[in-house]
């Protein structure tokens, strides 16, 4: 079981993500090149409609085609993006003023103290520590004492 990096921040031409359809809730067909894909690897793209945000895909076929040589197709299993967004904020370090953008998902029913939840979790997966209402990169965290 290997894993297999295909989001759009690599960019290596001899492993890249061609399509990634939705065929149901939680399953997908997708088209790739390179990578030696085998049943029960696990995929990482980026969800449509993002620059960054990844979505893990556990694969459950594989075919191989001929033609063109390396270029595969297979089944694989996912989260079930309906009824979800991708909002794009941005945050500021409270140390020395870096600004980030970033991308997370929200229902699109979610409220505003949801999202904002959701935010913050994304945030804290990048590396950001929270001080009060405001955060520290992952760079100034690292410089405050224990």
């Amino acid at each position: 079981m290997a894993q297999h990096d295909f989001r759009h921040s690599l960019f290596n031409p001899a492993h890249t993500l061609i399509e990634c359809r939705t065929l149901a809730a939680g399953l997908y067909q997708v088209t790739g090149h390179g990578g030696g894909i085998q049943p029960g690897d696990t995929l990482i793209c980026t969800v449509k409609g993002s620059r960054d945000l990844p979505m893990t895909l556990e694969v459950d076929k594989v075919r191989y085609l001929i033609n063109p040589p390396g270029q595969w197709t297979a089944t694989a299993r996912g989260p079930d993006l309906r009824g979800q967004a991708v909002l794009g904020w941005s945050i500021r370090c409270d140390e020395c003023s870096r600004e980030e953008p970033f991308e997370f998902l929200v229902l699109e029913s979610d409220s505003l103290p949801v999202r904002t939840s959701k935010a913050v979790a994304r945030i804290g997966a990048m590396g950001w520590q929270p001080r009060g209402e405001n955060h520290l990169c992952p760079t100034c965290a690292k410089k405050q004492p224990d």
